[in-house]
């Protein structure tokens, strides 16, 4: 059994760290809050954007006038990466890392070839260090992009993408993302980036609206292709830093409970430690008298 003076030192030591896991919980929660208002605002622009891009779909031509929206035989797949640039975000992730490497199986089973080849671009160092430790071909790699991504790098995401996809380097890029849903649940997430797949769904209640474009319904899609792609990267940025906060906080509050009932469980057994000392004391100085 420990000593009462190990007893005091363990209790010192998790109340510590108590206090490391409170003050990064209310870092946490005062940052998550944030980043949750600029998913959400961003959310109705990201929908707009693909309510045009259903409606010029239609009207843009032929295909083959659109190099990010041409399908060829898939030989070689792109797999973009966004992951948590820090830890202590409790499962987020190892979920991330995980759906990666489940997408991995997917991909190679839906193509019936067990050797192909699947190339990534990391963008966040935990994906980063995962897809390194496992020794994966890394196309690219972003990291520290901060909480509030600056476009100038979400061109740079996308301008190594699209090189890649106009190169004939991959004949197909998905992009795998944490969902925010809310404060406690964050979904590993898949969608396709390039080849550009245009939402089937534009305005579903009442007449469809009719547009006059200018120059050209063609040369405006062909214009806002990569802008869309850009949205397609920005918006998972932005649910990316709002489930990290997230699950950081619930995270640090589970740490911090935990280590508060470790310090009650200790402390009774330091109590009875301590009285069971001052027991003996009272036996021996009471044998000690008899004697």
């Amino acid at each position: 059994m420990a000593t009462a003076r190990e007893i005091r030192r363990r209790i010192r030591s998790v109340k510590n760290v108590a206090q490391i896991t409170r003050a990064v919980q209310m870092v946490a929660s005062s940052k998550m809050r944030r980043a949750q208002d600029r998913v959400v605002s961003s959310r109705p622009y990201s929908d707009e954007l693909m309510k045009l891009v259903a409606r010029l779909a239609n009207q843009a031509g032929d295909e083959e006038d659109l190099p990010l929206m041409m399908s060829r035989p898939v030989k070689r797949v792109g797999v973009v990466v966004i992951s948590p640039d820090r830890g202590l975000a409790g499962g987020l992730p190892g979920n991330i890392n995980r759906r990666v490497a489940q997408l991995g199986g997917e991909l190679r089973r839906e193509a019936a070839n067990p050797t192909l080849p699947i190339s990534y671009i990391a963008v966040g160092r935990r994906g980063r260090d995962f897809l390194a430790r496992s020794q994966q071909p890394l196309i690219a790699e972003f990291t520290n992009l901060g909480d509030q991504p600056a476009l100038a790098d979400v061109r740079a995401i996308a301008r190594a993408v699209t090189d890649a996809y106009i190169n004939g380097e991959v004949d197909r890029v998905l992009l795998v993302y944490p969902k925010f849903v809310s404060t406690v649940v964050q979904t590993p997430t898949v969608i396709q980036l390039l080849p550009v797949e245009p939402p089937e769904t534009a305005e579903t209640n009442g007449p469809t609206p009719q547009y006059i474009y200018e120059p050209s319904a063609g040369a405006i899609f062909a214009a806002l292709l990569p802008r869309y792609v850009e949205t397609l990267i920005y918006q998972p940025l932005l649910e990316n830093v709002a489930s990290f906060y997230s699950a950081q906080m619930v995270a640090m509050k589970n740490a911090t409970d935990n280590a508060t009932e470790l310090v009650d469980d200790l402390t009774l057994t330091y109590n009875k430690a301590r009285q069971t000392a001052i027991t003996t004391q009272i036996l021996e100085v009471v044998a000690g008298a008899s004697a």
